[in-house]
């Protein structure tokens, strides 16, 4: 089962605004283990960065001029993406984001029903508690050292070890069923069948009991 988790640096809130994408990264699960392939690049916006969304990401227009407009990258990213599910944090956000860049350039939107919300499976599991990543991997102790400030790529690699962890861990439904079996079959063809052990009490038993028999007063034993 293929996988591919998203993540987009953007200059603000809002596409309809004329807010674009600055960064995407995405990285490949495979039955929702991480391969080590993934797609990333810096996107030219084509525009100011305004101030708060520098503070986030640490990107500025400067340096984003020398890197590739999203039409540019469009084509590599979709094939990236192939026909798989979309693994997304606040998925809506994202989804906004990447199909408003689609759409000035004239090709199709991504269904959101491809997108699995780990927002929303947070707040599943974790009803009332906080739901956003940094939250999730004090949570479930992921190693945040890598992130000082928002990166696509490095939040997609922690969204990958947390969406794990919300499907119930590295082993989320007893899988590797088929190697147990393997491993079970084996057992059962080197296990020795040994003969009952004898469970009847020695004379010595028998005459320690009559012993004891003697000194209690009309034991129910000896009726």
């Amino acid at each position: 089962m293929r996988e591919i988790v998203v993540d987009t640096e953007t200059t603000g809130l809002d596409p309809a605004a004329g807010h674009r994408i600055v960064e995407v990264a995405c990285v490949e699960l495979v039955n929702h283990m991480p391969t080590g392939r993934h797609f990333h690049s810096y996107v030219c916006p084509e525009r100011d960065m305004p101030d708060e969304a520098f503070r986030i990401h640490g990107l500025s227009a400067e340096y984003l001029a020398d890197h590739p407009v999203f039409e540019k990258i469009a084509a590599g990213l979709i094939e990236f993406l192939g026909d798989s599910t979309l693994v997304i944090h606040n998925a809506e956000f994202d989804m906004r984001f990447i199909n408003a860049e689609l759409a000035l350039l004239g090709q199709p939107a991504l269904p959101v029903g491809r997108a699995t919300d780990t927002v929303a499976l947070a707040r599943k599991r974790f009803p009332g508690a906080q739901v956003n990543l940094d939250a999730l991997c004090r949570r479930f102790e992921i190693d945040l050292a890598e992130r000082e400030q928002h990166g696509a790529l490095v939040d997609a690699r922690l969204l990958a070890a947390v969406y794990l962890e919300l499907l119930g861990g590295r082993q989320p439904d007893l899988g590797l069923a088929a190697n147990a079996g393997v491993r079970n079959a084996a057992a059962l063809v080197e296990r020795q069948v040994r003969a009952a052990r004898a469970h009847a009490p020695s004379a010595a038993e028998i005459a320690a009991h009559a012993a004891l028999l003697d000194t209690l007063e009309d034991p129910v034993w000896g009726k």
